[in-house]
């Protein structure tokens, strides 16, 4: 008798894999159908065309589209470091690196509230405003957005080979040289996703922007303070409208990640 028929069969194992992953599916699409034929599509589209909401919409691709290039500058040389360096308290960094993934959204924008506080802060303030103002809506996702492209990159980093770098150097480049001639073009997709993660981040931000830069119709009013600002007045149809529309920019995002990343 083989090692198979001794444990048994195994396909109760995969029905109930299939299951749960099936009853899980099945919540999301219901959401997101449910959501969709709620409201008759003439209302959304009127909605759509709301001045508050179509500045709301320019101001999120904008901000969001900074967030997402500043974090990859940031994301790239982080994790290059905590791909490749060994150096006391990598791990304590490890962890640091991530609490603006764990930590409560309000609490993000509550800690920036209290860091603008300080008085090298104001004085910051003084050239650049970033309490309730734009630029306060990009540094909320930039904090955020950085986190996730930082561990991207970092399993981008982690997944290429060494080799080709060293060899460079032994052929008489520095390190940096080597890295910008070598290994970011090799990193080129990882660079790609790791910048659509924090765009697709950056668009769903709520909780710093709020308390940070605050929820100003037509000021720093985004995508997702439209939604509760609509909300908050029973304007139901305009705050699913909104809703549909970022759920449709993150599956583009998630379509292009998977497009790039399975490219040759």
């Amino acid at each position: 008798m083989t090692d198979q028929h001794r444990a048994g069969p195994n396909w109760p194992f995969w029905v109930v894999i299939a299951t749960v992953t099936a009853a899980y599916l099945g919540l999301l699409l219901g959401m997101l159908a449910a959501t969709s034929v709620h409201s008759a599509p003439r209302d959304l589209w009127r909605a759509l065309g709301s001045p508050d909401i179509q500045y709301a919409t320019a101001l999120s691709l904008v901000t969001c589209t900074v967030a997402a290039l500043l974090s990859l500058g940031v994301a790239i040389p982080v994790a290059y470091l905590m791909s490749r360096g060994h150096f006391p308290g990598k791990n304590l960094l490890d962890t640091l690196l991530d609490v603006p993934i764990v930590l409560p959204p309000m609490v993000i924008g509550l800690c920036l509230l209290v860091l603008f506080q300080t008085p090298v802060c104001r004085v910051i303030e003084r050239f650049v405003p970033f309490t309730y103002t734009v630029y306060g809506v990009v540094l909320a996702q930039f904090i955020v957005g950085t986190a996730f492209a930082v561990r991207q990159m970092r399993t981008t980093f982690d997944h290429l080979p060494a080799r080709p770098e060293d060899v460079a150097m032994t052929l008489g480049c520095s390190r940096g040289r080597a890295v910008w001639l070598v290994t970011l073009p090799a990193a080129k997709r990882g660079m790609f996703s790791a910048a659509s993660v924090a765009w697709a981040r950056s668009l769903g931000e709520f909780g710093p922007i709020l308390v940070f830069a605050g929820a100003t119709r037509m000021k720093t009013e985004v995508l997702p303070t439209t939604v509760w600002l609509e909300l908050s007045v029973g304007n139901l149809e305009a705050a699913i409208a909104v809703s549909l529309m970022m759920v449709a920019l993150a599956v583009a995002v998630l379509v292009a990640m998977r497009v790039v990343g399975e490219r040759p």
